[in-house]
């Protein structure tokens, strides 16, 4: 009968999971949403079937260790150097922010102050696979934006690594000797912790990568996926076993040193589909234990629970941002993006300690009182840190806050708008905006139009123009949204502006006014019609060419008054054309008719007249 249950499990969760994963992915909304309701739908606290909560809890260990593996994978310490300066101060200002909110709702729940620091914790961890999910579908994961908001997701996934592994010394028996107690057990932690990761990085760096070596040279795909995941789980057993420390710490590092080898991708493609499969698994068994009367016995801890997720932390995030002297909107952005809860959240509301051998009674009732059954204190060496009711409280703050997130973020550009009409709050907003150094590019008089051009976006199609302009004596400024690409360009003598080109001043800096061309570089650029219509405002002479991803936005850009667009996908189409047909030893003459028939086909452009007789 176990096994029997085992495969309902696998079988109906994956399914419920499945079903309403892709349902909530139709609707806009993560997956993640999916899982969780799936959880809730296959759980003991909804009619029909009803799973083993406990066996899943089991596999959804398989799924926290590949998760933490995963996580070191990507772990890049260069990303996260990048914008220490806020990602760092940043992340522990919200941390601390968020903790703080969330042990003040707990004290008020009548759970007290040390669970509330752990409720606290839980809450102030932002989804890396939701935020990824939305700066990607909205273009900013590779602005100063993404960056900023991924550097500060490294520090609170670093910071909750090290939670998991503080707290169970310091909330298991450690705790019984006072203070003296808690220090020996923090302490005694620590030293296993450092003993752990100078074995692991310095000898796993080097056996590691020499066991994925032969193994690769058999050219067996099963035996290389089979061997990251061996890697993976043995490393975070081995952490727990032998070292008393967290298995989520031990898959981290393992995954810290297969991705610091050269077979780091290949181990993303062939073994962290697996993960995706055990992941899901987690969330369905943190939905399983959502109760769905607390909703309706506790709705002001969950309404308090979703405050401090959707405004305390967006308002400490975005404070810090400004007095970092960042822009307005992004700040907002950063703000909107950090406003929900997800994966680490629950690992870290999962986390449990070893039960005091001789427990108090009045520790039992404080422990019922918050939601443990009496049943649950009895045999059992370990037990959660956090309730059932916090449970609850996070596992519906998620689902809600996963569901706005993306909604929310697309209100930041009105909230901007919004901000703009309110101008003695904008001028004190702005007025702490870091601005590069630099002379003002449209200040230089004296060229004429057609010798000067505006490039937006400096990537590699905006350092190649860029360059075309310069070889054929044509003073180009560029546009870019990182400073730190402005600042170079300017030390390599190449005017530049540092802002969003969407916003009349920022083309005015640059110099549209007074420029015969405008070139829109960047692919999938927001708001790139709205660029061509203010430049053709400022200058109804100037040239306007741009570039799009997609052959279905050019006519959006040509309304907007773009004289030329190149689509990537017409541009492909092209010259793979030419590239079959120089194979099949076409003429000159035979590639030129059918790219002028391409371009018809694909872009609407009439074919060129013939030269009529004089």
């Amino acid at each position: 009968m176990h096994n029997l249950d085992l495969i309902l499990i696998l079988t109906l969760g994956l399914g419920a999971a499945l079903g309403l994963g892709y349902v909530t992915q139709r609707l806009g909304l993560s997956p993640i949403v999916g899982y969780l309701l799936a959880g809730i739908l296959v759980g003991p606290n909804t009619p029909g079937f009803v799973a083993d909560p406990h066996l899943a809890e089991q596999l959804a260990e398989i799924g926290v260790i590949l998760l933490m593996f995963g996580v070191g994978l990507h772990f890049h310490l260069d990303e996260l150097l990048a914008v220490r300066k806020i990602a760092v101060p940043g992340a522990v200002f919200q941390s601390a922010v968020a903790t703080i909110l969330g042990m003040l709702l707990a004290a008020a729940a009548g759970w007290g102050w040390a669970l509330g620091a752990v409720f606290g914790l839980a809450l102030s961890v932002a989804s890396t696979v939701v935020i990824t999910r939305v700066l990607s579908d909205n273009n900013d994961l590779h602005t100063r934006t993404g960056h900023i908001a991924i550097g500060w997701l490294v520090v609170e996934d670093l910071f909750t690594v090290l939670v998991l592994v503080v707290l169970p010394p310091l909330y298991g028996g450690g705790g019984n000797g006072g203070a003296g107690g808690v220090l020996l057990a923090a302490g005694w932690a620590v030293v296993k912790i450092a003993v752990l990761v100078a074995l692991t990085l310095p000898l796993g760096g080097r056996v590691i990568p020499w066991l994925l070596n032969r193994v690769s040279a058999t050219g067996s795909r099963e035996l290389f996926t089979l061997t990251v995941l061996v890697v993976a789980m043995g490393i975070a057993v081995g952490s727990q076993v032998g070292f008393g420390v967290s298995m989520a710490l031990g898959a981290f590092l393992a995954g810290m040193v297969v991705g610091r080898s050269e077979f780091s991708l290949r181990a993303a493609t062939d073994a962290l589909p697996m993960r995706d499969a055990f992941a899901v698994l987690f969330f369905v068994s943190v939905g399983m234990r959502l109760d769905p009367k607390f909703l309706l016995s506790s709705p002001w801890i969950v309404l308090g629970t979703l405050a401090v997720v959707v405004l305390g932390k967006p308002l400490a995030a975005g404070l810090i941002v400004i007095l970092f002297r960042h822009r307005v909107r992004t700040a907002l952005a950063v703000a909107v993006a950090l406003g929900q809860i997800g994966e680490f959240s629950f690992i870290l509301a999962d986390l449990k300690i070893d039960r005091p051998a001789a427990e108090g009674e009045k520790e039992k009732q404080d422990r019922m009182a918050a939601g443990e059954k009496e049943a649950d204190l009895k045999g059992e060496a370990k037990a959660k840190i956090l309730p059932p009711p916090a449970m609850n409280a996070l596992v519906v703050a998620s689902i809600i806050s996963i569901s706005l997130n993306p909604l929310l973020y697309r209100g930041v550009e009105p909230a901007e708008r919004w901000l703009r009409r309110r101008p003695r709050l904008w001028r004190w907003l702005t007025s702490r905006e870091r601005q590069p150094g630099g002379t003002n590019p449209a200040a230089d008089d004296g060229i004429e139009p057609r010798y000067r051009a505006v490039v937006v976006g400096y990537g590699p199609v905006g350092r190649t123009m860029v360059r075309l302009l310069r070889d054929n004596e044509i003073e180009s400024t560029v546009i870019e949204m990182n400073v730190d690409t402005v600042r170079r360009l300017r030390d390599e003598g190449i005017a530049a502006v540092y802002g969003d080109a969407a916003h009349p001043d920022t083309l005015k800096e640059a110099g549209v006014a007074t420029a015969g061309t405008l070139a829109l570089t960047s692919s999938g650029l927001k708001g790139a019609d709205e660029v061509v219509r203010i430049a053709r405002r400022l200058n109804p002479d100037i040239r306007v060419i741009a570039r799009s991803a997609y052959l279905r936005e050019r006519a959006e850009l040509r309304q907007a008054g773009a004289d030329a667009v190149f689509a990537g996908e017409g541009e492909v189409a092209l010259a793979m054309t030419e590239s079959v047909l120089r194979e099949l030893g076409a003429s000159a003459e035979q590639i030129d008719r059918e790219r002028v028939r391409v371009r018809a086909d694909l872009f609407g452009d009439p074919p060129p007249r013939a030269n009529t007789p004089a």
